[in-house]
């Protein structure tokens, strides 16, 4: 399973077609994932973005200094370019490829993000003052940007249900200056019997990954559609209890990395099935995003889902990603 991996160090951002990515030779996508794909969108055109080469980005952190801080300290040796859709966001280029190892990072300055990672914080909006929960927080990367919208103030609840997901997720809030989190160590679904209501949650579920391929080749590997339906099944179980935690009014943003409409739109039209008073909500942000899909292999999801935000990793030159904005009524 996939979840919140940031952007990887050492990675060249030129633009070189897949057939000549030494890493990339010898990949071969399973003929039913071939199958499944071609039905859902331009199976060339995913497939060459899927085997290049990831931009490398990051968002700057306004709990330690104002981006204009941090580009004045990064422009003398590092080209960036703003990322539409996020106001702390640039993709970056540089001599230097481990951006992990400036002296920035380590003082938490800037977080090393993929850019579309960045959606859902942004979608959520956290406010000064909230009571917050990101449901499945490791390894911090949209938590910390969470905080940070949130100025220190108020409460973040940071939850992940391991262990060894505790000791990144606490190292990069540290780093990044966070002190409004408080870390819990549970399983998602037990939120619902808490007795707690928040004001905004974050549910960045576990799941395939599949909008990841060119971070993570073992995602082919890894991907079957058995897999698919057991995520599946806690995705919906995740995103009941958290809507189940959430106030009257509040809002909840639900997100994968992966491209699965079974972990994306038929998780949200299973929500909006079993509970009335969830309403989706439009989703604006600059940049190029695909049609959701309605139906899929015989299952027609809920009509409002065409307000989710789909994103294949060839519209934009980024992961692919699946955002969905709800209001509880």
């Amino acid at each position: 399973m996939n979840k919140g991996m940031e952007a990887e160090e050492g990675i060249s951002d030129e633009d070189i077609p897949y057939e000549k990515i030494p890493w990339a030779q010898g990949v071969e996508f399973k003929p039913k994932f071939v199958e499944r794909y071609s039905s859902l969108t331009d199976f060339s055109a995913f497939k060459a973005c899927s085997l290049s080469f990831l931009r490398r980005s990051i968002r700057a952190n306004t709990l330690k200094l104002s981006v204009d801080e941090l580009k004045k300290r990064l422009e003398k040796n590092w080209a960036l370019t703003p990322v539409p859709w996020c106001r702390e966001g640039f993709w970056i280029e540089g001599a230097r490829r481990d951006i992990g190892n400036l002296p920035e990072h380590a003082l938490g300055y800037f977080y090393t993000q993929e850019a579309a990672s960045m959606i859902p914080p942004v979608v959520l909006d956290p406010q000064p003052g909230g009571l917050v929960l990101d449901m499945a927080a490791a390894p911090g990367s949209k938590t910390t940007q969470i905080a940070q919208y949130m100025r220190n103030e108020g409460v973040l609840i940071a939850n992940d249900y391991t262990a060894d997901r505790m000791k990144p997720l606490g190292i990069n809030l540290q780093r990044c200056g966070v002190s409004n989190a408080i870390i819990t160590r549970m399983y998602g679904q037990q939120f619902k019997r808490a007795g707690q209501q928040f004001d905004r949650i974050l549910v960045d579920a576990p799941c395939s990954g599949t909008g990841t391929i060119r971070k993570s080749l073992k995602t082919l590997i890894m991907w079957n559609p058995g897999m698919i339906t057991r995520l599946a099944r806690t995705q919906k179980q995740l995103i009941g209890a958290a809507f189940e935690a959430l106030k009257p009014g509040g809002t909840m943003v639900y997100s994968t990395c992966s491209l699965e409409p079974e972990e994306d739109e038929g998780v949200i039209g299973h929500l909006l099935q079993h509970h009335g008073n969830a309403r989706l909500e439009d989703i604006d942000l600059p940049l190029k995003r695909s049609l959701p899909v309605e139906e899929f292999d015989g299952t027609r999801y809920a009509a409002d889902v065409k307000k989710c935000l789909r994103i294949w990793p060839q519209d934009n030159d980024t992961e692919g990603f699946f955002v969905a904005k709800i209001r509880k009524g």
